[in-house]
């Protein structure tokens, strides 16, 4: 099978970045890959662990590629954007992984030069560890990656988003093309906000004063486990997303609000029946995500259990 890109550029050398250098190279998806990463400790393990070449710079990184892939944190992808665009080659794709569409667009987009196709996208995949230690090659095997093309009038624009598209397939995600504003609406409540509750959960159990740390600590149950699980994740990168995405965020979070004081009332009312309906529809809504393949229905929830 042939490569889809003579050349691949990884700009952000994280979970995401190496993972996507493990696929293309698996995969065969990419004849050669290129990486830079602006913390010089992680470009130099990225490269220990063989995951392409080393650039010295963003510009000298994508100097040749016709696939240039920003995975850095939100908040940092115009800058890397600037840094890299006089490397840029004509027709060369340029793409990113960020979490957020629209803030992405509108820092990224004026930096990519005219002759290249800008196309954004978000493979959604994903864990709370981070660092090039952290990817794998199979991280997007059967996940959703979103593309969110943009208005362009150029024939060749819609052949580089096909293009794009057979690239993600190659590293065995499902394909979705999304509009941008309605990407991160979605995203907003499938990840941003629960993420935002697990953070502030896992920080409340820490400021209790009626219970202790160590408490918390000792007797976490499942729920909680979970929560710290997903609050583990890059502090960095999340907080760029929640500034990037907040008024789709605040948006989902003032209907979270709502329905939470629903629960409320119903709690210190003794409104069982409302509770026992609130109850069965999330239910319901994780039997279909068990039915869509994004989970497993194996006890303690696809993961194996502590020893």
């Amino acid at each position: 099978m042939s490569a889809v890109f003579q050349r691949l550029a990884v700009i952000g050398c994280g979970l995401i970045g190496s993972s996507l250098a493990r696929a293309a190279a698996a995969s065969g998806a990419a004849v050669s890959i290129s990486l830079y990463d602006a913390d010089a400790s992680v470009l130099a393990r990225a490269g220990a662990l063989g995951l392409g070449e080393a650039a010295a710079s963003a510009s000298a990184a994508v100097r040749d590629a016709d696939l240039i892939v920003l995975a850095t944190p939100v908040g940092a992808m115009g800058f890397a954007a600037e840094a890299m665009a006089a490397g840029i080659s004509p027709g060369a794709i340029v793409s990113d992984v960020g979490s957020t569409k629209r803030a992405v667009i509108d820092a990224v987009g004026p930096h990519v030069p005219d002759h290249a196709f800008f196309i954004p996208g978000h493979p959604i995949a994903g864990t709370e560890q981070s660092g090039p230690e952290a990817g794998f090659a199979s991280l997007f095997q059967g996940r959703w990656a979103a593309i969110t093309p943009l208005p362009d009038p150029r024939p060749a624009y819609a052949e580089a988003a096909e293009r794009l598209a057979v690239f993600w397939s190659r590293l065995g995600a499902k394909v979705e093309t999304m509009d941008p504003d309605r990407h991160d609406l979605v995203l907003a409540i499938t990840s941003h906000v629960p993420h935002l509750i697990a953070y502030c959960i896992v920080a409340t159990a820490e400021d209790l004063e009626q219970v202790t740390e160590q408490e918390v600590v000792k007797y976490s149950a499942g729920g909680f486990r979970d929560f710290t699980r997903i609050a583990a994740s890059d502090p960095t990168m999340w907080r760029d997303v929640f500034l990037a995405n907040r008024d789709a965020v605040l948006e989902i979070l003032g209907r979270f609000s709502e329905d939470l004081s629903a629960l409320q009332r119903a709690i210190r009312w003794g409104d069982g029946d409302a509770l026992f309906q609130t109850f069965s529809r999330a239910r319901r809504v994780r039997r279909e995500v068990i039915e869509a393949g994004q989970d497993t229905p194996s006890p303690n929830f696809g993961r194996d259990a502590v020893s």
